[in-house]
Formats: structure tokens, sequence, C-alpha cells
């Protein structure tokens, strides 16, 4: 098991990244602190017939008493109307405010049950479990949580650091493929924003990634955490920094929230968002083509699309890409790369980046 500790002043709190660590969860639970008893393991339906069994055992045997809470799997969930259903099973439960809730799945439920622990009684302990390579690499880790609008991905959340991240990559085997794919959209982030030698990496081990050697993939979720979590600790809100860890996520998000959320993977449309990022860090930021080529080579290369879907010109995008959180007036704070491991940002205004998106 690989350890290593995010540091946030009152907010530091450990990660464990490794193979069959989910049957310690509850033991690592009480090494950071927290206080066995009434708690809550928020899943959705598919990864409680895998885990929810040996979670609850793993949490039974040091003393909590967790209330499994089960949500329907997908993006879709994702909604007030699914936080207002966990806020009565957690009142049902009769948690209080040092009980803890586990997020045990992917991106969705993570972002779910960490807004629920957020906002449940002005906020209770959170414990990451991802279960997935993309919430394994990215979203567990950094405190954002929040649910979806209508109108835009992630518009209403806050940002709630958990108190323990346990990443036990063995739950990666039973990860359907394009899901697993998908993921290697953020891995691929890590390494274009900051560490050139990481993509080098990634180009010479993809294959033993793709058939998920558990070695190759305790390396890969740790060094992207790592790094995540270096950019956490020097920018936990979001107000300078860490605004690099949204290379392709703007056009992500729009073509999520304008195809509807579930048709593009979440790592899918980031991929695509890299794709066009990179085409205007040519234009905008001095990125080199032989560059910009090499990196679109290697999302390719990871079975992941970096084409604009048909039909993505729509009003729904354009609307969404306007919501956009980095957005001011008529421009974005776009970021984008000028070689490949150093990210920058500039304002772009949007007429400028739906010219550059093919």
């Amino acid at each position: 098991m690989r350890t290593f500790r995010v540091e946030l002043g009152a907010n530091s709190h450990p990660v464990h990244v490794g193979a069959g660590i989910l049957a310690e969860l509850g033991k690592l639970a009480r090494d950071a602190g927290l206080r066995p008893g009434r708690s809550a393991v928020v899943t959705d339906a598919n990864v409680a017939k895998l885990y929810a069994k040996a979670t609850m055992a793993a949490l039974g045997a040091a003393g909590f008493a967790p209330t499994l809470i089960e949500i329907p799997p997908g993006e879709q969930s994702k909604s007030l109307a699914q936080l207002e259903r966990i806020y009565g099973l957690m009142t049902d439960a009769e948690l209080d405010r040092a009980s803890v809730v586990f997020a045990l799945g992917g991106g969705v439920v993570g972002d779910l049950a960490g807004f629920a622990a957020a906002s449940y009684l002005r906020g209770i302990p959170l414990v990451q479990v991802p279960t997935t390579l993309l919430a394994q690499v990215d979203s567990s880790l950094g405190g954002k949580t929040g649910v979806n609008h209508p109108r835009a991905k992630n518009l209403i959340g806050a940002f709630h650091q958990p108190r323990l991240v346990v990443a036990d990559v063995a739950t990666l085997t039973t990860l359907p493929e394009r899901e697993f794919r998908e993921s290697l959209a953020e891995v691929i982030k890590y390494g274009a924003i900051m560490d050139e030698p990481m993509l080098a990496s990634l180009e010479k081990l993809l294959d033993r990634i793709l058939a998920r050697d558990a070695a190759a993939l305790e390396d890969v979720v740790e060094r992207s955490l790592r790094h995540k979590a270096t950019i956490v600790a020097a920018d936990e809100r979001e107000s300078g920094l860490r605004r690099i860890l949204n290379f392709g996520h703007t056009v992500g998000h729009a073509l999520e929230a304008s195809t509807g959320y579930g048709n593009l993977l979440h790592g899918e449309a980031v991929a695509i968002g890299m794709a066009a990022a990179v085409r205007l860090s040519c234009e905008h930021a001095g990125l080199s083509r032989e560059e910009a080529a090499r990196l679109v080579a290697l999302i390719d290369r990871a079975g992941l699309p970096t084409a604009m879907p048909q039909g993505w010109r729509s009003k729904g995008f354009e609307r969404a890409l306007r919501l956009d959180k980095k957005r001011a007036d008529d421009a974005i704070e776009f970021v984008l790369l000028d070689h490949l491991g150093h990210a920058v940002t500039k304002r772009l205004r949007i007429e400028q980046v739906l010219s550059a998106l093919v």
C-alpha cells in the first residue's frame, strides 16, 4: 500500500493507494480519527452488487454501523432530486455531526455523496472510496462536490474536503472497458499540464495499463493523485493555479450538458475538449504542431475520441459554454499549453473558442 498526505492545514488528510485495501477500510477510517458508530455508505446499484458486502463488512469489523444508500447508476443521478432523497435516508438513519459518509463508487457517487456530506447538518465527515479509474486519479481528491443542473454541469455544489481517500486498484478489474478507457483522459491531462516525462511513461506503459496490470495501475494512480494534491495544496479553492486542472474541461463540460448527461462519458468529453484545447494552444499559446500531434496521438491510442461529435454546434452548447464557471463577460479564462508539461491560462472570447472547434 502506498500512502501520502494531502497538506491542507486543518483539512489535511491521508491518501492510500493499493490492491486489495478495501478490506482495510474500517481500520484506515479509525486510524484517520473518524468515530465508529452510525454512518452511511452511498453507492450506485452496479457498484453495490460488487463491493457493498465487502465494504459493509470491513466497516462493521471496525465498529462502524453503516446504512447502505443506493442510487441509480449514471450521470442522471447527480441531481437535486437524488440529493433530497439521500437527505431523507440520512435522517432516517439518525446520522449526527460525527457520523461519516463513505462515498463508494465513481465520480457521480463521489460528487453527490460529497455534497450531501457537505450540506447535511452543515457538514459531516466524508471518506472517498473511488472504484473507477476516473475517480481514483481525479475527482476523489480535492474537495469538489456538487450536482448538475439542466443548464450546466456542476452548477450547484460546495468545497468539502474528505477526511480520507482509499483507492483500491483491484476494483478496476471489474470496470467496463469503455469506462476504464475514458478515465485515461484525466491521466493524460496531468502529463499534459505539468509532467512531460509522465506522458513519455504513458506512451511506454499504455499496453500494461490497458491490460490492468496492478503495479502499473498503482503507479499511475499514485502519480496522478500526487500531482493533484500538489495543486490543491497550493490553491484549495480554485482561485489561481488549480484552474489548470480544467484543461479540456471547458469544451468537455459544454458537450456533456448539451448532448445530455451520459451520452458522452465524462472522460470522452474531456478527451475531445483536450484535442480542442490543443488546437487553441497552437493558435494562442505557442504550442508546436509536433507536440500537439503527439498529445492527440496518445489520446487516440488510448481509444478516446478527439473530434467534435456530429451536430455539436447548437444553442445548448453555446449556452453551456457561456455558463462556464471561468467565464467573465464574453470571455473565458481558457487553459492552454505553451509546451507539453506546462499549462497557461488566457482569456479567449467565446467566438474565438467556437471558431477553433471542428
